[in-house]
């Protein structure tokens, strides 16, 4: 057994300027702990495979095309490939998740 916590992972370089860190990476799937501090945010993007997001800690809000939502801890947020999204924090002092990037096509129910 493999036991890592993601503080043990150094942030990833990204274009979003955030603590993006790839705590798993596999050929099928990434997973990426995000941490966004009050104002930060990831720029609006699309990705060309399906994402959903995982909410750890705090609260903030998640834009899926043209749509905005205001998510906390513990909820799921599906992410359909090529629509442009992106999680932002306005008023928590910590907004945490995690971005699970699906890297092969799977069948959606």
């Amino acid at each position: 057994m493999k036991i890592i916590s993601y503080k043990d992972f150094e942030t990833s370089n990204n274009p979003h300027g955030v603590d993006a860190r790839i705590i798993f990476n596999t050929d099928a799937v990434q997973v990426v702990h995000i941490a966004l501090g009050k104002g930060e945010g990831l720029k609006l993007h699309t990705t060309p495979i399906d994402v959903f997001f995982y909410i750890l800690e705090g609260e903030g809000s998640i834009e899926i095309g043209d749509e905005i939502r205001k998510v906390s801890k513990d909820m799921l947020i599906d992410s359909p490939k090529n629509i442009p999204h992106r999680p932002f924090n306005q008023d928590s002092d910590i907004f945490r998740l995690l971005v699970i990037k699906l890297k092969k096509q799977t069948v959606r129910s």
